[in-house]
């Protein structure tokens, strides 16, 4: 099976070729335009593989995803580029419609013409990656988002990527290109980009820098380990119905002030300061980002019901290899610090 992962030098993508490459039936190609969260040492460790090659370029061109498809005779596209980070889309969110929905048009406009020219490839599939937040926000009191939730985004990320779930589905009807769309919980675990609330509070507190905590930090966020999460992605794509939806949460909701907290616990232990003082000083409370979302949680059913799909690994199993992996690999997020990864 010939597999063409977009944003596969990011860190969900990146987690996703070093799962598949493990089976040799897979051959795997990495189209990343190589943007500021991607970094290539992600890949070291499958990088000299024959069952994988990278490929620099941008899926907002059409013409080369048009070549990569037809030379490779790539079997099935797995969308993971996007840009992704809530500040950033605050700030300045034109690339996140330009990458997001122009991004993810172009790559559908070339899957449909490989399709067709292909007389119809039977086992080619178009999944499209996305998140929870499309769905908007959730009272505490509220059911956990399913499938059939409306979407109700509310920052410049989190609509670029509602249209582009839509841009699929309107794909899936219109054209029968064999689509399937996977909406996931907040993912945390190695090599994510410091930007992230996890890795961010982890370094930050490492670096002696405040740990700045939105609002009141009771925003709920529900978590999932990246590695339950791209073996989520292998069986939908093996075993998803086409035109369905598939939530993929990690059944560990956790306020965004108590994931804080864990981690400079964790930090006690593992990393004492050398003041003898705790991490937990280091925390601030700063003011609230516009349009904060209250609470996500993912109602993952579907999934275990239709796939037999659950996860793995529990928050505070995760939590604790996940800071004792950026303990150890502090040669891999220091560079990312001085901006010296591209």
């Amino acid at each position: 099976m010939r597999l063409l992962i977009t944003g596969g030098c990011g860190f969900i993508g990146s987690a996703l070729c070093r799962r598949l490459v493990k089976n040799p039936e897979y051959s795997v190609y990495n189209l990343d335009a190589l943007t500021y969260a991607a970094d290539p040492s992600s890949l070291n460790s499958i990088k000299h593989l024959p069952n994988y090659t990278f490929i620099k370029g941008d899926i907002r061109n059409s013409q080369l995803v048009s070549e990569i498809l037809t030379s490779n005779k790539i079997d099935a596209i797995m969308h993971l580029a996007a840009e992704s980070h809530v500040d950033r889309s605050i700030d300045g969110p034109k690339i996140f419609l330009e990458t997001n929905i122009i991004g993810t048009y172009s790559l559908l406009q070339a899957a449909t013409q490989y399709v067709n020219s292909s007389h119809g490839i039977e086992k080619f599939r178009f999944l499209h990656v996305s998140t929870d937040e499309v769905y908007g926000d959730l009272e505490e009191d509220d059911a956990a988002f399913s499938e059939t939730n409306a979407y109700r985004p509310s920052s410049p990320y989190s609509a670029s990527k509602a249209a582009s779930d839509h841009l699929v589905h309107a794909w899936g009807r219109t054209y029968n290109l064999p689509v399937l769309i996977t909406n996931c919980s907040n993912n945390y675990g190695p090599y994510q980009f410091p930007e992230k609330l996890i890795p961010l509070m982890i370094i930050s507190a490492l670096q002696g820098d405040p740990l700045p905590v939105y609002g009141d930090g009771r925003n709920i966020r529900d978590w999932l380990h990246v590695e339950d999460h791209v073996e989520a992605l292998e069986a939908v794509l093996l075993s998803g119905k086409i035109g369905e939806t598939y939530n993929i949460g990690g059944n560990a909701e956790r306020r965004n002030i108590d994931i804080v907290k864990l981690i400079c616990t964790t930090l006690d232990k593992q990393r004492p300061r050398r003041d003898g003082k705790s991490y937990h000083d280091q925390i601030s409370f700063v003011t609230d980002r516009p349009g904060h979302d209250r609470r996500y949680a993912i109602n993952a059913g579907k999934i275990n019901e239709q796939i037999g799909w659950e996860p793995v690994h529990t928050f505070t199993d995760g939590i604790e290899n996940t800071i004792r992996w950026y303990l150890d690999n502090e040669a891999w997020w220091k560079p990312h610090l001085q901006g010296k990864h591209k």
